[in-house]
C-alpha cells in the first residue's frame, strides 16, 4: 500500500530491519537503506514489522553506498514486497542529462505506480546550498517525476537555512509536495521547522550512532519537536 505523504511522515532510517520494533511507537514508516544493508533481499523477504517501508538504494555518486550495476533492479525487486509503500529514486538518475540509464529509472517509477507504491525523487548537495531559484527548479522537476520531491542541501549560514524554508513554503502553497532539509550543524534546525512550512518527510536514525546524514536528530527528539511546533 502506498505511503500517502499527504501530511508529515517521520521516517526511521536504518540498514537493519530488525530495528523496526524500536521505531514502531515513534515513526510513521521505516526508511530501509538497502545500499548500507547486509543481505538486503533477505531482510525484505523476512520483514514482518508493522511500519511500511520507504526503500532507498542510494547511489555512490549521490552520497550512498550502492554501485550503479544492479541498483535499480534491486529497487524494482523490492516492489514485490507488500510492506514496501514507497521507493526513493534520484533526480539525477531520471534526468536525460543525468547519471545512469534515465529510461530504466523512469521505467522503475512507472512500475512503482502500477503497484500503488509512492515515489520520492531526491536530490542532494553535500557541499553548499544552491540559490533559491535552483532549489525551486530542482524540487519542481523532482515532483514532476514522483509523488514527493526531496532536496537535502548543506547550510553554511542561517541565510541558507532560511532559503530552504522559504522555498518549502512557496512550493507547498503552490500545491507541490516536497520534503526539504538543510544538513550540517547550521541547518539542523530545519529538520524540525521545515514541516511547519510544508515539508512532508523527516528522517531520523533508529540508532542515534548510525546517522545517515550530518545534522540528524535522534528519532524521539525529532518527533517531539515536530509535534510541538506543529500544534
Amino acid at each position: 500500500m502506498s505511503i500517502p505523504f499527504d501530511s508529515f511522515t517521520l521516517a526511521a532510517s536504518t540498514a537493519d530491519l530488525g530495528e523496526e520494533p524500536a521505531a514502531r511507537d515513534v515513526a510513521d514508516c521505516v526508511e530501509f537503506r538497502m545500499d548500507l544493508a547486509a543481505k538486503s533481499d533477505e531482510q525484505l523477504a523476512a520483514y514482518d514489522g508493522d511500519l511500511p517501508l520507504l526503500v532507498t538504494n542510494r547511489a555512490e555518486w549521490e552520497g550512498g553506498g550502492a554501485a550503479d550495476e544492479g541498483r535499480l533492479d534491486a529497487l524494482g525487486d523490492a516492489l514485490a514486497h507488500d510492506a514496501v509503500g514507497a521507493i526513493d529514486v534520484e533526480l539525477e538518475a531520471l534526468d536525460d542529462n543525468g547519471r545512469g540509464d534515465a529510461d530504466a529509472a523512469r521505467s522503475l517509477v512507472e512500475a512503482a505506480s502500477d503497484v500503488d507504491v509512492a515515489v520520492v525523487v531526491s536530490t542532494h548537495d553535500f557541499e553548499a546550498t544552491p540559490p533559491a531559484s535552483e532549489l525551486r527548479d530542482r524540487l519542481r522537476r523532482a515532483s514532476e517525476h514522483g509523488d514527493v520531491g526531496k532536496i537535502a542541501v548543506t547550510a553554511r549560514d542561517r541565510g541558507d537555512a532560511l532559503s530552504v524554508l522559504s522555498v518549502t513554503h512557496e512550493l507547498t502553497e503552490a500545491g507541490v509536495q516536497v520534503a526539504t532539509m538543510a544538513m550540517g550543524v547550521v541547518g539542523s534546525h530545519t529538520r524540525a521547522i521545515a514541516p511547519v512550512y510544508g515539508s512532508k518527510i523527516g528522517y531520523a536514525p533508529v540508532d542515534p550512532d548510525a546517522a545517515t546524514a550530518p545534522g540528524q536528530y535522534d528519532l524521539e527528539t525529532l518527533r517531539t519537536l515536530v509535534d510541538r511546533l506543529s500544534e
